[in-house]
């Protein structure tokens, strides 16, 4: 058995409509319903371009397959952050200043690895991850 790849990150949300837009706006995704049975006025998954769903995102009253306590806000419990690998660097930056995202910049030239920071709406830390740019 082996570990292939990161699936999916799932959010639980307050702000379902909201969440998603930040997600589609900052990444160019695509916004689609859950499948069925999974009320899309509850779930919305978001799609990269090959057709791959990256972000599932909850409302706060759609029931959990697996129920646990959530809480949006400035925190994420034991997950410190979620990591992604993203290409042009330059663009991003420049998204995220032209929405008024404040970030940080971590440069680790010795793996030729530039990393951006930034809090999504829900307080998830994410890490974009640019190589070899």
């Amino acid at each position: 058995m082996k570990l292939n790849a990161l699936d999916h990150v799932n959010i639980i949300t307050d702000d379902l409509e909201g969440t998603a837009r930040f997600f589609v706006e900052m990444f160019d995704l695509d916004v689609r319903n859950g499948p069925e049975p999974l009320p899309p006025e509850l779930v919305q998954w978001l799609y990269d371009d090959s057709g791959r769903a990256i972000f599932h995102i909850n409302s706060k009253d759609m029931q959990q397959a697996f129920q646990r306590e959530t809480q949006s806000g400035p925190t994420t419990g034991a997950i410190h952050h979620v990591a992604l690998d993203c290409s042009d660097h330059q663009a991003f930056i420049t998204r995220l200043e032209t929405y008024g995202i404040d970030y940080r910049l971590n440069d680790i030239p010795s793996i030729n690895l530039k990393q951006l920071f930034f809090s999504e709406p829900n307080g998830v830390l994410l890490e974009l991850n640019f190589r070899g740019e």
